[in-house]
C-alpha cells in the first residue's frame, strides 16, 4: 500500500510542476523570456530550442535574440511567428526584438481568470489521483488486506499529501494573479 502512495504522491507533484511550467508562459505585461521556450528552430535539419542557437536579452517590455549564426535569422523569425505567440517578431538582419504591450484592465482580468482554470484543472488531476488512491485503501480493507488503523493512517496519509498540493496550487496561483494584476 505505501508503494501505491508514493506513486500517487509523485502523480501529484507532477501534476503541480506541469502547473509551474504552464505559469511560466502566461503573459504578465512584461518581457518573458520563457515564451519562447516552445520554439524550435529548423538548425541543420534538425529540430532545435531557440535558445541553443543564439542568445536571448530581456529588457524592460521586449526580448531581444540575436543568433550565433546570423545565416539563421529568418529561419528563427519564422519558427517565431508560426508559433502563433500573439507578438509580431521585428527583424533587423542582426537581431529579432519582440515587444510585450502593456496589458489593459480587461486583458488583466481575463488571464487572471485563465490562471485559476488552470489552478482549478489541477486540483481536480489531484482530486482524481487521491480518488483512485482511497479506493484502493478500501478495497484492501474490504478484502482485509490491511486492518482498519492502518486504512485510517493511509487515508490520513493521503489526506495530508493532497492537502499539501492543494496549497502549494493557491500559492502558485495567488502568485501568478498578483504578477498579472499588478500594473
Amino acid at each position: 500500500m505505501q508503494d501505491h502512495i508514493s506513486q500517487s504522491e509523485e502523480q501529484m507533484k507532477k501534476a503541480f510542476t506541469f502547473l509551474s511550467e504552464e505559469y511560466k508562459l502566461v503573459r504578465v505585461g512584461k518581457a518573458n523570456p520563457f515564451i519562447l521556450d516552445k520554439v524550435k528552430v529548423d538548425y541543420y535539419g534538425n529540430p532545435t530550442p531557440i535558445n541553443q542557437i543564439g542568445n536571448i536579452t530581456v529588457e524592460a517590455r521586449s526580448l531581444i535574440f540575436k543568433p550565433w549564426d546570423a545565416s539563421m535569422i529568418n529561419q528563427v523569425n519564422k519558427a517565431i511567428q508560426k508559433e502563433n505567440l500573439g507578438i509580431t517578431p521585428q527583424n533587423d538582419g542582426e537581431k529579432i526584438r519582440l515587444n510585450f504591450p502593456a496589458l489593459n484592465q480587461e486583458e488583466r482580468e481575463k488571464i487572471s481568470k485563465q490562471v485559476s482554470k488552470m489552478a482549478e484543472e489541477s486540483k481536480i488531476t489531484i482530486r482524481n489521483i487521491r480518488h483512485e488512491i482511497l479506493s484502493k485503501i478500501n478495497k484492501a480493507k474490504k478484502e482485509k488486506q490491511i486492518n482498519e488503523d492502518e486504512a485510517s493512517r493511509y487515508e490520513k496519509k493521503i489526506k495530508d499529501i493532497t492537502d499539501l498540493y492543494n496549497k502549494k496550487i493557491n500559492e502558485i496561483k495567488d502568485k501568478k494573479i498578483s504578477q498579472v494584476t499588478k500594473i
